[in-house]
């Protein structure tokens, strides 16, 4: 006998052939192929200097930060769930690369494409468990100190190639304060380079210019450095001094397996920051059909260009919130637009390999000054201060770590530093209300008691988490017990409650010893199987007794009312309910 089921598979599969055919046809339709084939060239010309600068400020060759721009972009732009979604290399990233101590590797180079093999594997690990999730885990006052810190950091670095002067120092905000004491050291000509592509920067993306402004600005930079250095001998850095452009494509390289342990830390770093800046991508750049994107689907997108990026020597990529909002600012219609940005990248390296290898050093180190100002939002750390002391202390303390020591770390204690928040903020949220029980049937709330009292009926229904770090502020909030406590009952309603945790459990049962003590008893009226479990392992049914438990029914209120009436009877009469 034939079986039948297999047909709805093979209609399911050919379904499935149909929408990837629909899309590619979407892609490439007429209609919206010249706004994509702009858009395209747009971020391709704008990337070529921005990659270069990219590299720079990790300190590695600047054409790992160009090939990284290509190949991560043309990677994620296949699995991204975000249309838009531009993953190059980002300011954030590239100083936890600097940070990394690459050179202290046999082959530093294969160690950085190492590197981006490696944080793409934890990206697609934490988009295949559903990681979108986690991101709640991370507050804003976080990200708004270090993404400041990132800014501060940007422009510290860029001291030196913007100047001409050394400094030393064990971190870039001593090093920077170094170079800038000493003021003679400077060196004129590239001070000249790096003002005049600063203020040409600002000047010509307020105009119709707009990004094609960053690239002339650059480009007017390099020609003024190559005047210095033909006619004057002023000896002005261009990215051929610190590395060899080749004249085509990388060929692919495999992972350093002899890396994996060191890279482990900046590689779970580099995916942390790398994913929150995606979800910050996806947030602010909707998807054209009004489709909601999929955080974890983005995290595999984003994977899979790092992944690209190091097996074809760049470094690692993330979500880029100011390529991406540049390519549908310049007309983009398709995903399409990302794969010309990234081809018009690759003919560039191809055909122009001898004017890249031109670029000032100075021009690049005012083009990152100028993205690391932009990164300093002076409104978003003034919502952050107006939350509270909590949020703010937070948000000062992660500014003043990432400064300060290496961003890999930072990233990390800034991570976990919004884990305590997110408990400290849940745990604070947990209110007591006190239930009376009005003669027409109705629950009137109030605030709780301050004591038990004597022969009385409490009935308290606590709101928020009731997990560990709820618990001293679930105690705190309970109504005391004193001399003048006498056959007294305290219900406490849990209705709606899944679990409630062995610390709370705990508190329930010293409270409840501290009732027995006065002659009162604690009842609990739950509905759920699992609270009843954790009471009984905790030993607080043994300790109040089996019948002291009252378990919910659909009906709201009603078992709260029957343990109310025995709760009385109890009172008026002595006996066991």
């Amino acid at each position: 006998m034939v079986e039948k089921p297999a047909q709805p598979r093979r209609v399911a599969a050919s379904a499935r052939v149909r929408r990837q055919l629909t899309s590619i046809r979407n892609v490439f339709r007429r209609k919206t192929l010249l706004h994509d084939t702009t858009a395209g060239v747009v971020l391709g010309v704008e990337s070529v200097p921005d990659g270069l600068a990219s590299g720079l400020l990790a300190g590695v060759n600047p054409i790992a930060g160009l090939y990284a721009y290509l190949f991560g972009l043309a990677g994620s732009a296949m699995f991204a769930s975000s249309t838009f979604m531009a993953v190059q290399a980002t300011g954030a990233m590239a100083l936890v690369i600097a940070d990394t101590d690459l050179a202290s590797r046999p082959d530093p180079e294969r160690a950085l494409f190492t590197l981006s093999v490696l944080t793409g594997a934890f990206m697609i690990a934490a988009g295949a468990l559903g990681g979108g999730r986690l991101l709640r885990f991370v507050p804003t006052a976080v990200m708004v100190g270090f993404v400041t810190a990132v800014g501060i950091n940007i422009v510290l670095g860029q001291v030196s190639d913007f100047t001409g002067a050394e400094g030393s120092g064990a971190n870039r905000v001593a090093r920077a304060f170094d170079a800038l004491v000493h003021v003679r050291l400077f060196h004129p000509a590239t001070l000249v380079v790096a003002l005049l592509t600063l203020a040409l920067i600002i000047v010509l993306t307020r105009t119709r210019l707009r990004s094609f402004g960053l690239v002339a600005a650059v480009a007017a930079g390099s020609v003024l450095t190559w005047v210095f250095n033909t006619y004057v001998d002023a000896r002005v850095a261009v990215v051929a001094d610190i590395a060899t452009i080749p004249s085509g494509l990388p060929a692919p390289v495999l992972p350093s397996l002899g890396d994996l342990a060191f890279l482990t830390i900046p590689a779970l770093s580099l995916a942390c920051v790398g994913l929150i800046q995606g979800a910050a991508v996806a947030a602010g750049v909707p998807n054209p059909d009004g489709r909601a994107s999929d955080a974890s689907r983005d995290f595999v997108g984003q994977g899979a260009g790092n992944i690209v990026s190091g097996l074809f020597q760049g470094m690692p990529v993330g979500g880029s919130m100011s390529a991406s909002a540049l390519i549908v600012t310049a007309g983009a219609k398709t995903r399409l637009a990302l794969f010309i940005a990234a081809g018009v990248m690759g003919l560039t390296i191809v055909l122009f390999s001898g004017v890249v290898a031109q670029v000032a050093m100075p021009s690049l180190a005012a083009l990152l000054i100028v993205v690391g100002v932009g990164a300093i939002r002076p409104t978003q750390i003034g919502s952050v201060m107006k939350t509270g002391v909590l949020q703010t202390t937070v948000m000062v303390v992660t500014f003043v770590l990432t400064l300060l020591i290496p961003l890999q770390f930072a990233v990390l204690v800034g991570v976990g530093l919004g884990i305590i928040l997110f408990v400290s903020e849940q745990s604070n949220r947990l209110r007591v209300r006190q239930i009376t029980l009005t003669d027409e049937g109705r629950l009137r709330e109030s605030d709780p008691d301050t004591t038990v009292g004597a022969e009385r009926v409490v009935v308290l229904q606590p709101y928020g988490s009731l997990f560990f770090a709820s618990a001293p502020v679930f105690e705190a909030q309970l109504p005391t017990i004193d001399a003048a406590t006498r056959r007294s009952v305290v219900v406490l309603r849990l209705r709606g409650r899944d679990q409630i945790g062995l610390s709370l459990v705990n508190v329930l049962l010293g409270y409840a010893r501290e009732l027995a003590e006065h002659d009162s008893r604690l009842f609990v009226v739950t509905t759920s199987e699992r609270v009843t479990v954790q009471m009984a392992a905790g030993g607080l049914i043994s300790e109040v007794g089996e019948s002291a438990i009252y378990r919910g029914t659909e009906w709201i209120g009603e078992t709260t009312r029957r343990a109310y009436g025995d709760a009385e009877a109890w009172i008026r009469g002595g006996a066991r309910p």
